[in-house]
């Protein structure tokens, strides 16, 4: 079964554009999501799923500068876009990860696809019954799935976003949950703000610009609990809760923090 991670990034993000493309430890943002992905040694392929606007030419520009593997599609339609690149290097097994998660835990994404089992299971994730940092969240799926919810999704919240309707759907959907023992889901490890973005340079000024995962951070942030502060009280996946809003219209109530 072909595996590939697909990261989903863009420069016009409506709170810190550009974010992707921005210095960590002497490389791009982005450099980082795609170096640990192919650090957990599960994937055929990683591919960066960009858009069409102009604004991302330099997301294609550093792709092609760098050979890494990108498809360019609908910017709104983020699901379609999905879909789309998925297509476009046969995947039969997918492993969504964003370009906004620098700090990505090589052996947390390696336990997530091999907890898929697809006798069992059309969806797995991390990211449903939190306990692992936001940050770390990886989501693995079947193609069939995910064309299935580019075929039937209908609500904002389902096309501006890749999996809620897979995972809002447990009777279409077999789904499965990663957790760990200890729930270290109210530690902020994505970058949305550019607080964000402070937070994740510090923790590579500190642990240097390799690749380190969950237990090295956590160990930093025991010796330097002010870096925690850098970036408290952002809300959590605030993108997701907008679509949501955005759904009102159409009936759905969910509030889910994704």
């Amino acid at each position: 079964m072909k595996t590939v991670a697909i990261i989903q990034g863009r420069m016009n993000s409506s709170r810190l554009p550009g974010k992707i493309l921005s210095d960590v430890a002497g490389a791009p943002l982005i450099a980082h999501v795609i170096r640990r992905a192919e650090a957990s040694e599960v994937f055929h392929d990683v591919v960066l799923a960009t858009t069409l606007d102009r604004s991302d030419d330099p997301v294609e520009a550093f792709c092609s500068s760098h050979g890494i593997h990108f498809f360019r599609g609908d910017s709104d339609d983020v699901l379609r876009r999905y879909a789309e690149a998925a297509r476009s290097c046969g995947a039969e097994l997918i492993a969504r990860l964003t370009g906004d998660c620098p700090l990505l835990d090589p052996a947390v994404i390696r336990r997530v696809v091999e907890s898929f089992d697809p006798a069992r299971h059309d969806y797995v994730s991390n990211a449903i019954r939190r306990t692992y940092p936001d940050g770390l969240d990886t989501e693995v799926f079947t193609m069939s799935a995910l064309a299935a919810a580019e075929k039937r999704a209908a609500l904002p919240s389902e096309r501006e976003h890749v999996t809620p309707y897979i995972h809002k759907h447990p009777e279409i959907f077999r789904i499965g949950h990663v957790t760990q023992e200890r729930d270290l889901s109210a530690f902020r490890w994505t970058v949305d703000e550019a607080r964000d973005l402070d937070f994740v340079r510090a923790v590579f000024t500190e642990l240097g610009g390799g690749i380190f995962g969950q237990d090295e951070i956590l160990a930093l942030l025991k010796r330097r609990p002010d870096l925690q502060k850098i970036n408290e009280g952002i809300q959590c996946n605030e993108g997701y809760l907008r679509s949501l809003r955005g759904d009102e219209a159409s009936g759905s109530n969910e509030k889910t923090c994704r």
